[in-house]
């Protein structure tokens, strides 16, 4: 622990953090020169992690490199719940069997960016689970009606005459709960958490514990910039996407959020990025040269060194010299199908995610035969032969008709 001055772990902790709360706590608890229990919370409330989920895993990364104890908490109980978090409704229930499906895919994609060896996962029903109602209602009465209304999600669900049932008043409980049980110094969430976070500072000190600190970090924008990065927008980047397609999307963001991107999201200094942004305003360097710099190294982390340069080779080929890929996929379409529909087609070889998506795919113009342009949803597959099959802008396929 001693090889890192209080300082210098106070300065990679902050790196890109919104709230600290509170850094002299954090200070004291360093002076015990001790490694911490740092906690961050993931519900399995999906199959597959983006690259907005990274921005805490990168952070706790920084605590493992400082000799911390990283705890990975996956939520299979309070994901049965769903975080209400900036909701304005009452969420669905997952089933069991979905939360623990998802939770799968979550402990294999994590060591991407952390060290198995210095990652602790546990699952929070192994507590929560075994809560009977006496202890229960002795949880419930550790806080108020009162402050859960402070919520800005339930206030604004209250006031406006929306519903909100009790299960939900009882997340953040839980959530804080988990603090008290793992006897966590640090807990780490986004900036939507942060009452969530601080209700486990609460918890700790009624149940008699050392409060923890809270550190939140922002929500990373989507590709358009705007909005926080989510599936349902289609602004996202998953962490087990293609590589070609994840380079392709991470060149698509404008200059400036490629900047927020390296801060949140890149292992380079502080002082490497800002030299790339100085090389940029000098013009001594292009700013798409700097933006594949980013995709490489977020390509390599996620499919292995090298995989990045060949998705560069790959996008530099298709967009920027405007030529097909010398690697396409080859498809066959025999004639005597029943259904003889390209929307049919390009959704079977997994180029769209259904059969509606391809037809909306034709009718926006984003799909071609051979450089033609298909808009009508109902085109059959008629004549044979053989001819390059364009799927919006990275999916190209060799297609041969007989």
């Amino acid at each position: 622990m001693a090889s890192h001055s209080i300082d210098e772990q106070i300065a990679l902790i902050r790196r890109g953090c919104v709230d600290l709360i509170d850094e002299n706590e954090l200070r004291q608890k360093l002076a015990e020169d001790r490694p911490l229990i740092v906690k961050a919370g993931f519900d399995p409330t999906a199959p597959d992690l983006h690259l907005g989920h990274t921005v805490l895993m990168q952070k706790l990364s920084h605590f493992q490199q400082l000799g911390h104890e990283v705890q990975f908490l996956i939520g299979d109980f309070t994901g049965m719940i769903g975080d209400p978090s900036g909701k304005n409704e009452t969420r669905k229930m997952l089933t069991r069997e979905e939360v623990m499906a998802n939770a799968e895919t979550y402990k294999t994609q994590i060591f991407k960016i952390l060290d198995r060896e210095k990652t602790k996962i546990v699952f929070n029903s192994h507590w929560l689970g075994k809560l009977d109602v006496r202890s229960l209602m002795e949880l419930a009465g550790k806080t108020t009606v009162a402050r859960m209304l402070e919520r800005d999600d339930f206030h604004q669900r209250y006031t406006s005459g929306g519903e909100i049932s009790l299960v939900e008043f009882f997340y953040p409980l839980f959530q804080g709960y988990d603090s008290v049980f793992m006897k966590a110094d640090v807990e780490l969430g986004g900036t939507d958490q942060k009452f969530n976070l601080l209700m486990g500072r609460t918890l700790q000190r009624r149940y008699g514990q050392e409060q923890q600190i809270v550190l939140t970090m922002p929500i990373l924008e989507g590709t358009d910039g705007v909005n926080k990065m989510s599936k349902s927008l289609g602004n996202y980047i998953g962490v087990t996407e293609a590589p070609n397609d994840m380079f392709g999307k991470i060149m698509s963001i404008s200059d400036e959020l490629m900047f927020r991107y390296f801060e949140l999201l890149s292992d380079r200094t502080l002082e490497t990025i800002e030299q790339m942004r100085c090389s940029i305003k000098d013009g001594s360097s292009h700013p798409k040269e700097v933006k594949a710099t980013l995709g490489r190294e977020i390509v390599d982390r996620y499919h292995g060194e090298g995989a990045g340069i060949k998705a560069q080779q790959y996008f530099e080929q298709v967009f920027a010299k405007g030529e097909n890929p010398e690697d396409m996929p080859a498809f066959t379409f025999a004639l005597n199908s029943a259904d003889r529909r390209l929307s049919t087609f390009i959704a079977s070889i997994g180029f769209a995610k259904s059969n509606g998506e391809a037809r909306r795919l034709i009718e926006q113009g984003a799909v071609s035969l051979d450089g033609t342009v298909i808009r009508d949803s109902a085109y059959e597959l008629q004549q044979p032969g053989e001819c390059v099959l364009k799927v919006g802008k990275r999916r190209f396929g060799q297609l041969t008709v007989q």
